[in-house]
């Protein structure tokens, strides 16, 4: 049974400010996420043209495997971006930081870490 003066959602001025740290952490993401797709559309430049064919080789697959560990970055990345932005549209819709499990408000402290959550401590730790 809820309180009377229980909160069920966060205030307009609340919404606002995790809007803008949001925001920030959107920019920031997408910034990381040029980087790495510049660091992938680069060509090797190592210089290795001219040693023996078997480093060549060596250093061939340094670099695929390298390219796949960016890849696996950057789709990280992509996918952060994304739940970043599902969270901007529940801020629009007024249910930002509503546990979509339990249906209490996540704390502000949870929010802040981990601004994109939709679940508090407790749903989690009971999906383990």
């Amino acid at each position: 049974m809820k309180q009377e003066n229980e909160k069920t959602r966060y205030s307009d001025a609340e919404l606002k400010e995790f809007k803008e740290l949001i925001l920030d952490k959107v920019r920031i993401a997408k910034e990381e996420l040029n980087s790495l797709a510049t660091s992938l559309s680069s060509p090797n430049a190592n210089g290795t043209d001219d040693t023996a064919g078997t480093y060549k080789t060596l250093e061939d697959g340094s670099a695929t495997l390298e390219k796949e560990q960016i890849n696996q970055l950057a789709a990280r990345q992509k996918k952060f971006i994304d739940q970043l932005e599902a969270a901007l549209v529940r801020i629009e819709n007024k249910t930002y930081g509503i546990c979509r499990e339990t249906g209490k408000l996540i704390p502000k402290e949870r929010l802040r870490i981990v601004p994109h959550t939709t679940l508090t401590m407790e749903a989690k730790l009971k999906q383990n």
